[in-house]
């Protein structure tokens, strides 16, 4: 008897624990149920569109199928397919990956009720990234009053591919080839229709994302397909004057990648998607070195360079804040840019250039600035030059360096930024361990600057002086350095030469 009271105590208490914390939501496929912890609730792994497979690779995103009994939301979902890089505890993919892979993270306070939204979209090259890496976990924003949201998008071949079979099989007007991008814009759909229940506002949303996910958000400033989505953006190390490539060009790669898996130019969409994602991986990996992912001209879904948009005043008029770190170029050595890119996108003009960054600077530091000052730092402030005119813009420029690194590194590397951000520092074994209290201090502030940001447009940080939104004629961007300031860039005419010869050139 005793034995059996304790087997039914046991069976009682497995199935009231998890109900004691249970958070069950209704949304408009089916009830998902999620967990509460330290003031903060969660769901995770929600289908926010369907499986991307079978007809459905190389298609655009589906609405989920809705589910009867309720969905078990605590466990984040499978990345999407890409190359093995860590073992997920940082920006890389977990060994879990799937091409079942289109789900979302919800983080949210405790009896949230019409609270500000985030929705972040996460980096990678466009091949690379996960939205339940453990850097991306949004409770200290829900600590914050914020209903934090993370998403995944496909990547590589999978996410970005064009190829003249696809092109054939695709129904007349139907968008094709940026299908990471359209996941951005699917889940960006799901948050305005369903957020409201998890205690969002769906009329306050802010985008935000780094590297390629701050590319995606130049990409949707830029597009009719994502007005009406958020409300306020913000975009890290995220460029601003891409030149995509037309979907010819992009045939074209799909032909030699298809080529590198056996597969000749005359054959079908059916014998393209019946082989297995990790062939696509192999693919890729032998395209232009990693390289040449990531949005391009389809003519139905993407038609333009952003920039044209940014320069016709035709970006979607929200508010935003943008800028880039101190060391981006550590990503482009990393990513294999060669260092002749920096004289094809000065051309002629490459002595004129190099005089501004100083007589004593040496040809490697040189290098090093420049490189990301053309792809990142000025490409940030022309962008924010061209939406001053509406709604405000605010420009930052980070270049803090935790005190434990600040002997071994030139300056704050790319997507150094984002621990802080997310006050995820403690998430990484290395940083907990080292951050000071000057460290967290700053991850404070910037915390408090993307959130207050979201709240209401405008960043209250609680540095001094306050962050002016952002006037081409004063010309003033927010430092986070060692003493956080507001100041003019150093660098403001090499910005203006690359800037001239990027829109004089076609660059």
């Amino acid at each position: 008897m005793i034995r059996r009271f304790v087997a039914l105590l046991g069976v009682v208490l497995l199935f009231a624990a998890p109900a004691a914390s249970a958070q069950v939501v209704r949304t408009s496929t089916g009830q998902v149920s999620g967990a509460s912890a330290e003031g903060v609730s969660s769901w995770k792994g929600i289908p926010f569109a369907s499986p991307p497979v079978g007809d459905l690779r190389w298609a655009p995103p589906q609405p989920a199928k809705a589910w009867t009994d309720v969905k078990a939301a605590m466990a984040v979902g499978p990345a999407c397919p890409q190359p093995e890089r860590g073992d997920g505890g940082g920006v890389g993919a977990p060994a879990l990956q799937s091409e079942d892979c289109l789900t979302l993270n919800i983080y949210a306070p405790a009896g949230a009720k019409n609270l500000p939204v985030m929705v972040w979209i996460h980096g990678g090259a466009f091949r690379l990234g996960w939205s339940g890496a453990a850097l991306y976990d949004g409770a200290e924003f829900a600590k914050q009053g914020v209903v934090l949201v993370t998403v995944n998008y496909r990547l590589g071949l999978l996410g970005f591919f064009a190829h003249p079979a696809v092109t054939a099989a695709a129904k007349s007007g139907e968008p094709l080839g940026n299908y990471g991008l359209m996941d951005q814009v699917a889940a960006l759909k799901w948050v305005q229709e369903n957020i409201a229940a998890f205690g969002g506002d769906p009329k306050n949303v802010t985008a935000f994302g780094e590297s390629a996910g701050g590319s995606s958000l130049i990409y949707l400033l830029a597009n009719s397909n994502a007005r009406g989505l958020f409300a306020k953006a913000i975009v890290e190390s995220g460029g601003g004057l891409q030149r995509p490539v037309d979907l010819k060009v992009n045939e074209a790669r799909g032909v030699a990648s298809a080529a590198n898996i056996g597969l000749d130019a005359t054959t079908t969409v059916a014998e393209l998607r019946a082989r297995p994602a990790q062939d696509w991986i192999k693919a890729q990996g032998a395209l232009e070195g990693g390289l040449g992912f990531g949005p391009f001209i389809d003519g139905r879904f993407v038609t333009e360079a952003p920039m044209q948009a940014f320069m016709d005043g035709r970006a979607h008029d929200v508010p935003l804040m943008i800028g880039a770190n101190s060391n981006e170029a550590s990503v482009l050595a990393t990513l294999g840019v060669p260092k002749a890119a920096l004289a094809m996108a000065v051309g002629p003009r490459m002595s004129e250039f190099r005089k501004l960054y100083g007589e004593a600077t040496s040809e490697e530091e040189f290098s090093r600035q420049a490189m990301g000052d053309v792809v990142f730092v000025a490409p940030s402030r022309w962008v924010a030059g061209k939406m001053a005119p509406g709604a405000p813009s605010f420009l930052y420029y980070f270049d803090y360096v935790a005190a434990a690194r600040r002997s071994a590194v030139r300056g704050a590397g790319h997507g150094t930024e984002i621990p802080y951000v997310f006050k995820t520092w403690m998430q990484t074994p290395v940083l907990a361990r080292l951050m000071t209290q000057g460290d967290k201090a700053m991850s404070e502030a910037m915390s408090a600057c993307w959130a207050s940001f979201a709240k209401a447009g405008k960043p209250s940080c609680g540095l001094a002086p306050a962050w002016p939104a952002y006037d081409p004629k004063t010309d003033l961007q927010m430092e986070f350095s060692l003493n956080p300031q507001v100041a003019k860039p150093a660098r403001a005419a090499a910005f203006d030469l690359i800037i001239e010869q990027a829109l004089t050139s076609g660059r």
